[in-house]
């Protein structure tokens, strides 16, 4: 390391006119290092519960509502089908004044555009249901 003493010629008040930037180098490599060190952390810091699979054991009573969706997104209120999105906020609106509420389980077909279900559960919104469950197979056995 040099140090700039200057020359006995011009005086002992004479002003030294070149900066020193290596503390500003060290201050901004310090700087970029923690910045480094600490991005990755935050932008992963979130706290997400993932869902988990599992099986659970669900007990259908008699005044749930299942509606189903086939391969075609034709939609069934049990066994019958409903031709439109109105129709069937029009029932669940029957369904959703009863108390209290039943259930409405969706039984989606694997196969089934998401577009289905989405008109369900655009009509349970409609309708005011407040529960809304979607009716799966567990997972096979490895």
């Amino acid at each position: 390391m040099a140090m700039n003493v200057g020359s006995s010629s011009e005086g002992e008040d004479a002003v030294i006119s070149a900066i020193n930037t290596t503390p500003l180098v060290d201050v901004m490599l310090v700087l970029l290092i923690i910045f480094l060190i600490t991005i990755p952390v935050v932008t992963t810091a979130i706290p997400v519960t993932l869902p988990k699979e599992r099986v659970e054991v669900r007990e259908t009573k008699p005044e749930n509502v299942i509606i189903s969706v086939d391969p075609q997104s034709n939609i069934y209120w049990y066994e019958a089908r409903i031709n439109s999105v109105e129709a069937l906020t029009e029932k669940l609106k029957k369904v959703s004044t009863m108390k209290p509420q039943p259930e409405v389980q969706i039984r989606g077909d694997f196969s089934a555009r998401y577009e289905g279900v989405g008109k369900v559960l655009l009509a349970c919104q409609r309708a005011g249901i407040v529960k809304v469950a979607f009716i799966t197979e567990p997972p096979p056995l490895n």
